[in-house]
């Protein structure tokens, strides 16, 4: 039983490339680096360049796509392991409207940085939840060399988190808010575990643990989620609340409750998420025909809405993106 679980596992963790990356896994910078994994990995030649210089170092980046009942909720469980260093200290990360569960298995710290003043900082001991956000957050590209978490699906972290998930909106918490003494007990499983495996199975055993089986969506959220996922800005409330037998204000409610932005917000981040893979350096832009494809009503509507998400407009966000389209290098 162990050797084939141990096969179902090898078989779902694998190295991906940089913009699959889940959007707010910030412990990634840069691709200047060899990759290996648990199956090979790039050779040594299939090296990749960004526009700033980095470190070259082996980065060893594992992702596990965990079985039902987690699979409804866990986007992917991922471990990184490395020390490939970018030449900027700080970094913008852009909204999703995701969570975030990180460990920090190099130090027990993690710090992040006030937006307007990045001399600031708040600091949490090894493990951070960062909460579904709709703007920008800034992050310490130091403190990445081995990092471990969970990239929930959208409402996804809301069976582990004993809270409303509308109460950390832009928030960041230490985990121990709200698991207590556990965060530290699985950071230190996950620093004594041997093997790659063993790690992504700490994680897989709490989440199952903290949940303690109340493993369900409300229907509502659910069919929501699916309606949105397509084209988010040709969804309207009342599209669903006419399909679901709810009032539009119970609706938004109980979507809050669990992905912890109001529906049309989450849209509105989502249609920005749509938005950013389409600006790309060496091709013509068109940010009208931008605009318009992503159903903003106009350019002013649709610059309006990605300085609200990036703090910065659509041509700065042209000149410094990387292949990690989340992550934009902050001059110091």
């Amino acid at each position: 039983m162990r050797s084939q679980a141990s096969s179902i596992l090898a078989s779902r963790t694998r190295s991906v490339s940089m913009r699959s990356l889940p959007l707010a896994a910030w412990f990634i910078t840069c691709w200047n680096a060899s990759v290996s994994t648990s199956q090979g990995g790039m050779p040594a030649t299939g090296k990749r360049k960004l526009g700033y210089n980095c470190v070259k170092k082996v980065m060893l980046y594992h992702r596990y796509t965990p079985p039902p009942p987690l699979r409804q909720f866990v986007d992917v469980i991922w471990l990184y392991e490395g020390s490939t260093l970018p030449s900027h200290e700080k970094e913008r990360l852009l909204p999703d409207g995701s969570t975030e569960l990180v460990f920090n298995l190099a130090e027990d710290k993690i710090r992040l940085y006030d937006r307007e003043n990045t001399n600031r900082f708040q600091a949490f001991c090894g493990s951070v939840i960062c909460g579904p956000h709709s703007q920008f957050f800034v992050i310490d590209t130091a403190e990445q060399s081995a990092v471990a978490g969970v990239h929930f699906k959208p409402g996804g972290a809301f069976p582990f988190l004993g809270i409303p998930t509308s109460q950390l909106h832009n928030l960041h918490v230490g985990l121990d808010t709200l698991w207590g003494a556990l965060a530290a007990e699985v950071r230190e499983r996950l620093l004594g575990a041997k093997t790659v495996e063993a790690k992504l199975r700490v994680i897989e055993a709490a989440l199952l643990t903290v949940a303690g089986g109340a493993l369900e969506r409300h229907p509502a959220v659910a069919y929501a989620l699916r309606e949105f996922a397509g084209a988010p800005h040709e969804r309207r409330v009342s599209d669903v609340t006419d399909k679901i037998g709810l009032s539009a204000r119970r609706f938004i409610e109980v979507f809050r409750n669990e992905v912890g932005l109001a529906p049309k917000l989450f849209c509105r981040v989502r249609r920005f998420q749509k938005v950013l893979p389409l600006i790309q350096r060496g091709k013509e832009i068109d940010w009208a025909e931008i605009a318009l494809s992503c159903g903003y009503f106009d350019q002013a509507h649709f610059n309006h809405d990605f300085r609200a998400f990036s703090g910065i407009n659509p041509s700065t966000y042209l000149a410094v993106h990387t292949p990690h389209l989340n992550h934009i290098p902050l001059a110091e």
